[in-house]
């Protein structure tokens, strides 16, 4: 069988799938494996995404993870390693992406990499080292709000330089549109002045596919999805329909909604503007259900049951940032989101032993969750819905034997109208 050529580590499970999509797209097969596999997968592929939930995790467990997932990348045989995080460089003052970046550098024997979340597909761009999502810089996107993350700087270079130990330098817009030579010539003034790590400049596609050239050969990358859309022409590979092709759709549909961004507020509302079935579930409310002893779950599923005959429904506890708030300074931030995340889990997995075959899932941790709740251990991925965001086919247990096939949507992807798209696509 041929070797896989990139390897890839996620920080979570939807950014998995963003990075996924646009390798798809630029030509590559891809599979995502769910966490670190056990043993060699057993299918062909030009790029394996290990996928991890290691975002807001303790640093130590992050690196550990990380560690463990290029291992077994390395053994696969992949001849570069690509560290994905969020396009809003989601992270808190110690990490995650610092230490990890730094913790695979040294595994790799390597002094130096590049750093740029930039993704002008979904409009996130770098600008002298300043991360803008649309015309907003990051801390005054909605970001700085995040419940677990929340993003007050939007100048990178500082950030990262607050999470590592070795020197952050700087790759501005005016080298990057010179092209490949220019970036490597650059790279190694940076190198030669004791720069480590170094944030890259990108306000467009062009600048991303300029930057892919100068990357041909570095043992590591540490990007967000965007700069994946230019590596595949560095293995000799171009877009092909066939890189993207999953078996027929069948079943009943569902969404599970846990993201809380603004983006994915409006995709909720825009469903239940629609008239489709849709559920709150409110953390305050489980806490209650659970201390008179009913189940929030089966609730759910009871109300689920007759409707998914007659088309989509939703889940959902997305709310605003002052709800969200209020419910935090009740149960505490870590118990609200640990008791939605496993509530929205057991959820999604009701519904697909009640025959959901076609599920979207809005919001990293929330993802997460469902994806470890139906034994989920790879990911086939397929055709993008909207930029990032891709249909993927798997297997469950809770699927009796079925194909399933879901979608794993980063809270601040997707148009005001994803939901409804996303099945019409499918159909």
């Amino acid at each position: 069988m041929k070797p896989m050529v990139l390897g890839c580590i996620a920080d979570d499970f939807t950014g998995a799938t963003d990075l996924a999509n646009n390798l798809v797209r630029g030509g590559m097969r891809v599979v995502q494996a769910i966490g670190v596999p056990a043993q060699p997968l057993d299918t062909q592929a030009d790029a394996v995404v290990v996928a991890l939930k290691s975002r807001t995790l303790p640093v130590h467990d992050a690196i550990a993870q990380s560690l463990a997932a290029l291992r077994w990348l390395q053994a696969q045989g992949a001849q570069q390693i690509y560290f994905k995080y969020c396009s809003t460089f989601d992270s808190t003052t110690q990490g995650n992406i610092g230490p990890v970046a730094e913790a695979l550098m040294a595994a790799l024997g390597t002094d130096f990499t590049i750093a740029t979340p930039a993704f002008p597909d979904n409009h996130r761009t770098v600008f002298k080292g300043h991360l803008f999502v649309g015309d907003a810089l990051l801390n005054e996107s909605g970001m700085q709000n995040h419940p677990l993350t929340p993003m007050n700087d939007a100048n990178l270079v500082r950030v990262l330089q607050g999470q590592c130990a070795g020197q952050v330098g700087l790759i501005d817009y005016r080298v990057v549109a010179q092209g490949g030579a220019a970036i490597q010539a650059h790279i190694a003034q940076l190198r030669s002045q004791g720069v480590r790590l170094a944030v890259v400049d990108a306000i467009s596609n062009d600048d991303l596919m300029r930057l892919a050239p100068a990357l041909r050969g570095m043992p590591l990358v540490t990007a967000g999805s965007g700069v994946a859309i230019g590596l595949p022409g560095n293995f000799g590979l171009a877009p092909s329909s066939t890189a993207s092709a999953l078996p027929p759709a069948v079943g009943q549909q569902a969404v599970v909604s846990g993201s809380c961004s603004l983006a994915t507020n409006r995709q909720v509302q825009a469903f239940i503007q629609s008239g489709r079935p849709a559920l709150a579930i409110d953390p305050l409310q489980i806490s209650a259900r659970q201390a008179a002893g009913g189940d929030v779950v089966a609730d759910t599923l009871a109300w689920a049951q007759p409707l998914l005959a007659q088309g989509p429904l939703l889940v959902y506890s997305s709310a605003e940032a002052k709800a969200v708030k209020a419910v935090q300074e009740q149960l505490g931030a870590g118990a609200a989101g640990a008791l939605v995340e496993h509530t929205l889990a057991s959820i999604a997995r009701g519904l697909v032993t009640l025959g959901v075959r076609q599920l979207v899932l809005a919001g990293g941790e929330t993802s997460g969750a469902c994806v470890q709740a139906l034994n989920i251990s790879q990911l086939r991925i397929g055709p993008q819905i909207d930029p990032g965001v891709p249909w993927c086919h798997a297997q469950s247990d809770a699927a009796a034997g079925a194909g399933l096939h879901l979608t794993l949507k980063s809270g601040n992807f997707g148009t005001d109208d994803f939901f409804s798209k996303a099945f019409g696509q499918l159909a």
